[in-house]
């Protein structure tokens, strides 16, 4: 699959290294081929359900010149009631990069694409991490949140006290107040 050029592009524009784009504005071929980066970088331990988590908002793409895609992230939005507010969360799924290209920035270049369309259009970020994310979520001024978390599921509130703790970004909240996400089949968060 080759990287996408805008509209305007002639045919001898430059490809879109690094693109951003709604999951309606993707074509098959790209959202096939996101699809198995996760399942190669995730080897075979990501669902239909832990894709089917990223879709429906944004999602940024990293090329290599010759088009092949190297790194996928999105991000979609969730509802977080957090003392008294619901809060519109920029919610961070879908993170990976090829294997062989990891360490490599790829992963924070995504991470700032992300960031900025969580920055200009969410009251907050927030992620789940892996293990093996966490240290670039960290150098993106990400932050494990240190109070309890919960969910508002089909039951009312379901407190999670087992649940390992999310990271947010750009959040000022209080801890003494539970973090109560909305519903989701799946992994909550």
């Amino acid at each position: 699959m080759t990287a996408p050029r805008t509209p305007s592009d002639g045919p001898e524009a430059p490809l879109a290294l690094l693109r951003t784009a709604h999951t309606a504005d993707l074509r098959a071929a790209e959202l096939d081929a996101a699809r198995a980066l996760m399942d190669l970088a995730f080897e075979g331990d990501f669902s239909d359900e832990d894709w089917a988590h990223g879709l429906g908002g944004m999602h940024a793409l990293r090329y290599d010149a010759d088009g092949t895609l190297l790194a996928h992230g999105s991000v979609v939005q969730r509802r977080v009631l957090h003392h008294g507010r619901s809060l519109r969360v920029g919610y961070v799924e879908n993170v990976a990069v090829r294997p062989e290209r990891q360490r490599q920035g790829l992963g924070g270049q995504v991470m700032s694409a992300l960031e900025r369309i969580v920055g200009g259009g969410y009251d907050l970020g927030v992620l789940s991490p892996s293990d093996e994310g966490e240290k670039l979520y960290r150098a993106h001024g990400w932050v494990s949140w240190p109070g309890l978390v919960g969910t508002l599921g089909p039951r009312g509130v379901e407190h999670m006290p087992d649940e390992e703790a999310p990271m947010l970004w750009n959040a000022d909240l209080d801890p003494a107040h539970p973090l109560l996400i909305d519903w989701r089949d799946g992994d909550v968060f």
